[in-house]
């Protein structure tokens, strides 16, 4: 099998309805890890970082970090995380477009 990449990967992928569904469901998953990725790498700070600031485990906040994780985090871990990587949450409803 010839090495695809995965912008090419993903692309055959979502052709497909059942995928392209389970995509889209996550899409707030995949907002929320890019948030807390790039607040961490601003703050200049590892995921080992980060773990020892909250008291936890670099594999806590790997999970945290991961989309699809079947433990997704509870408010209080998101704002302890905020915390850690210098930042305040906010949580903020938009009006679903249609």
């Amino acid at each position: 099998m010839a090495n695809i990449s995965f912008k090419a990967f993903k692309q055959k992928s979502l052709k497909d309805d059942a995928t392209r569904k389970e995509y889209e469901a996550l899409a707030s998953e995949f907002m929320i890890a890019r948030e807390l990725i790039k607040a961490r790498l601003k703050a200049k700070l590892t995921q080992e970082d980060v773990a020892e600031i909250m008291h936890t485990s670099k594999s806590n906040i790997s999970r945290l970090e991961k989309v699809g994780s079947p433990n997704w985090p509870n408010l209080n871990t998101l704002m302890r995380y905020a915390e850690a990587v210098g930042c305040d949450l906010q949580i903020k409803l938009t009006p679903i477009k249609q």
